[in-house]
């Protein structure tokens, strides 16, 4: 049996924490789980959304900083919030796409469009915060 995550009382938004992802794969069934709890459901393409950014910022983390040392996902009745943490100062740029496909580029630009959102701020203690957030 399902435990749903209410968004009923906005005093206490639901969140959960993912400690390290090593994978996109790993962070997306994370999502995944996150949205199947809350309460009311997403619509489908809410939770397409969801699992798309969090696989882009996950994979930039991953690629970029060499590893994911936090992931959060909270949700209110507006918002689904996405918090990835690295230990990489460098924020992320953007750059034109490898229409080749061998070089990338896309990950940032799709994160901009599918987030209402996008916020980067250093960490305590090193490294950066990535923030954004989906329209719930």
């Amino acid at each position: 049996m399902h435990q749903h995550l209410a968004t009923d009382d906005p005093s206490t938004p639901p969140a959960q924490d993912l400690r390290s992802p090593g994978t996109a794969a790993e962070a997306r069934d994370f999502a995944r789980g996150f949205a199947d709890l809350l309460h009311p459901p997403p619509a489908a393409r809410t939770t397409q959304n969801l699992l798309l950014l969090v696989s882009e910022l996950v994979t930039n983390a991953l690629r970029h900083a060499g590893a994911v040392t936090a992931l959060r996902l909270s949700a209110d009745h507006d918002s689904i919030r996405i918090r990835v943490e690295d230990a990489s100062p460098a924020r992320p740029a953007e750059r034109s796409p490898d229409l080749t496909g061998r070089d990338g580029g896309f990950g940032w630009p799709v994160v901009c469009a599918l987030a209402r959102e996008v916020t980067v701020s250093p960490r305590p203690g090193g490294g950066k915060i990535v923030r954004a957030a989906l329209a719930r």
